[in-house]
């Protein structure tokens, strides 16, 4: 080593061995201050975010559960066998003066109402139907209930594609929070029990810090499926980037003409297609095309379309949206994403020619690809369609996101020094260790998920051209 005296002399001594336990203990406290501080900073920007999507999630969770999104559970006195669809369909068209039937929504069970979308002068109108007595118990403009009102800001804020790149990056930041926060919760003393297990004899700020870390780990495994399902549904990493390369060929469907539209158009609203079909061309009638469906003779309309979706084996609820245009095609659709079954194996869409019957195009969950597959069960999950238990476990899962956004704002809030609303954030340590593989890391995290890189690098030169530079903003955010 060397050492200069005051004077600029530079005396050469003899070389001192520094302890490796303590290099390597001053190295792991600049890898954890650092950690710290982006866990942080992800913080602020996700939190408020997380506690918008955990209560409008729950909310979503119990209205489905309980009431419905369409008004399908209301109770009707089953008694005798239920009127044709031809007659249902035209009290309800009565309604809606000038009105055009879109869709029929068939009955979960027989003591249930049908439902109607006719779409009017004043938009699309839910009309409920008695089967029964074919006639109108009630109406109301479509996706205007709590359920929606729920959706809309989960989905987009009630910004439209504004909120769903602010939804986006706050969920892609959400993954860089999961990062750091595991890093910072890893076991370094005590073993991986002692993390596992909140000490509850703890008092004040370890209280809450013990508690926040152990269930933020118990839920990570969660918290990555759930924002991972959740970009899957995103304009940007799942429309653009991973929905297009696993979308359901329509080659597979032979010598069958295709529209100029997708399945994207029978979305009436928000999503009810399943993601797998999408972006994929519909059919066209109009043609030879296709296999026997409805008999030979017999009249192509609503009865005869039921009754061959009954023989293909869709009972109980599913969706049978009516034809558009010259070569619009019925399509029979039964997806849990949609609440229509409790099982996303056995997601179904088949489309029929509006002339001749025939099916042109029957679509299984063994045909989708594999990020189809996944999608198909993870959305169901996501959702929560899978029976009262899903709902439970979705509901604790949320209950735990707030805890743990509610405990993060305590635990800054005890930090904070007294009487200051500063930030407070863990200072960025100098000579950062293994930097180059925090640029690897950073870059692979930009690279898979386009919003959280953007967001980080404007938070990088934020950091290092504004907030390191400028006395105000540098007391602020320090």
């Amino acid at each position: 080593m060397r050492f200069r005296l005051q004077s600029g002399v530079t005396m050469a001594t003899t070389d001192i061995n520094l302890n490796p336990a303590m290099v390597n203990a001053n190295r792991g406290a600049k890898l954890y201050r650092a950690a710290w501080r982006w866990h942080f900073y992800a913080g602020i920007v996700v939190v408020p975010f997380f506690l918008v999507l955990a209560v409008t999630g729950m909310m979503m969770l119990w209205i489905a559960h309980i009431d419905g999104r369409d008004g399908e559970r209301i109770p009707v006195v089953a008694q005798g066998q239920p009127a044709s669809l031809n007659l249902q369909t035209a009290v309800a068209i009565a309604a809606v003066p000038g009105g055009q039937p879109v869709q029929y929504t068939a009955p979960r069970s027989p003591d249930l109402a049908a439902i109607f979308r006719i779409d009017g002068a004043d938009g699309a109108q839910v009309v409920v139907v008695d089967p029964y007595k074919a006639q109108v118990i009630t109406q109301f403009p479509r996706r205007s209930g709590w359920y929606d009102t729920a959706d809309n800001i989960h989905g987009t804020l009630l910004l439209g594609v504004t909120g769903d790149r602010m939804i986006e990056i706050a969920a892609s930041l959400g993954i860089v929070l999961l990062m750091t926060g595991l890093y910072l919760w890893w076991p370094r003393h005590g073993g991986l029990a002692k993390a596992l297990v909140p000490n509850v004899t703890a008092r004040g700020r370890a209280l809450w810090r013990s508690l926040h870390s152990v269930i933020g780990i118990w839920i990570s495994v969660f918290l990555l499926f759930f924002l991972i399902s959740g970009l899957s549904w995103a304009g940007v990493w799942g429309g653009k980037m991973t929905q297009a390369w696993s979308t359901f060929p329509a080659a597979k469907w032979d010598a069958v003409p295709l529209s100029d539209v997708t399945h994207a158009s029978l979305n009436n609203g928000p999503k009810e297609v399943p993601w797998a079909l999408e972006q994929t061309p519909m059919p066209a009638s109009g043609s030879n095309a296709g296999v026997t469906g409805v008999p030979a003779g017999q009249a192509v309309n609503i009865d005869s379309v039921d009754a061959l979706a009954r023989n293909l084996g869709f009972q109980g609820r599913y969706q049978l949206n009516l034809p558009k245009g010259d070569t619009g095609v019925w399509t029979l659709g039964r997806d849990s994403m949609s609440t229509d079954s409790l099982n996303p194996t056995s997601d179904r869409t088949v489309h029929i020619d509006q002339y001749t019957g025939r099916v042109l195009a029957d679509v299984r969950f063994a045909d989708y690809s594999l990020a189809g597959k996944a999608m198909a069960v993870g959305i169901a999950l996501h959702m929560g369609t899978l029976g009262l238990w899903s709902v439970l476990a979705n509901t604790l899962f949320c209950l735990s996101v707030i805890f743990l956004c509610v405990s993060g704002f305590v635990l800054w809030w005890k930090r904070r020094p007294a009487g200051q609303l500063r930030l407070v954030a863990p200072p960025m340590p100098r000579d950062m260790p293994l930097w180059k593989g925090a640029v690897v890391l950073g870059c692979v995290v930009a690279v898979a998920f386009p919003m959280a890189g953007i967001t980080l690098v404007v938070a990088m030169l934020s950091d290092r051209l504004i907030l390191s530079r400028v006395p105000a903003f540098k007391r602020a955010f320090s």
